[in-house]
């Protein structure tokens, strides 16, 4: 596979993250490290905003993808052909932090609305 020459492009990726939550010795709740001169906000989150290289970004999303291709590979080969079961579809939700990481968001994780990337990864027909 040729390697992209990705020059110095760059993304902005804009992340938010919820005000730090901690207990006081009296087990109030006490509200942490909130910047008050943020220049945004969504519905309480605290918005921060990064560049993150291109580079960096694709780099993580092959590896994100090449290690996610493996496990699903390895589950089809542990299906029992005769079953007649196939993988035939996956779909992901990912997250990328402002540094450019991939995070995979599990179950439980509310996406609409925050900003999460849906993939899915459908069989290809080999007669095509």
């Amino acid at each position: 596979m040729q390697e992209q020459d990705w020059g110095d492009d760059e993304l902005w990726i804009v992340t938010a993250s919820s005000p730090n939550i901690a207990e006081s010795p009296t087990g109030q709740k006490n509200v942490k490290s909130v910047n008050p001169y943020a220049s945004a906000t969504v519905s309480g989150e605290e918005l921060k905003e990064g560049r993150v290289k291109a580079e960096t970004l694709a780099a993580q999303m092959s590896q994100f993808v090449r290690v996610i291709g493996r496990v699903f590979a390895d589950a089809q080969k542990q299906i029992n052909p005769d079953a007649g079961l196939q993988l035939d579809e996956v779909k992901l939700a990912v997250d990328i932090s402002a540094k450019g990481e991939i995070k995979l968001l599990g179950t439980g994780i509310e996406t609409s609305g925050k900003g999460a990337i849906e993939l899915k990864f459908k069989r290809v027909d080999p007669s095509k």
